[in-house]
């Protein structure tokens, strides 16, 4: 299983520790530094919906101006803004080993 996000976030420290605690082994892939895969965001929106995959919560939504923000309305449009900010996809996203998707950390779905 591969789970996506960035190393200083909370969400994605405690997945880390909830999985490495019940032995699950997977992979961490960082996309601030390898980047966001398009076809796995195209997954992504398509298993969660792109209202779920979008963070509209964080710190990088808060920065962006207000026409900006408004933009987003859509799939094409969410994509497109979170391939140019990766950090604006929820995080941690998580491809496990039997096909899911999952979004957030949400240890009682897990």
């Amino acid at each position: 299983m591969i789970l996506y996000g960035i190393p200083n976030c909370d969400s994605v420290k405690k997945a880390r520790a909830w999985l490495s605690e019940r032995g699950v082994e997977y992979s961490f892939h960082d996309f601030k530094k390898n980047g966001l895969p398009p076809t796995n965001l195209d997954q992504w929106i398509a298993a969660a919906g792109w209202e779920q995959v979008l963070n509209r919560k964080g710190t990088t939504w808060r920065k962006l101006d207000e026409e900006t923000r408004a933009a987003v309305a859509d799939p094409a449009s969410a994509r497109a803004l979170m391939r140019v900010h990766p950090t604006l996809v929820k995080r941690p996203v998580i491809e496990w080993d039997d096909g899911r998707i999952t979004v957030g950390f949400d240890p009682t779905r897990w």
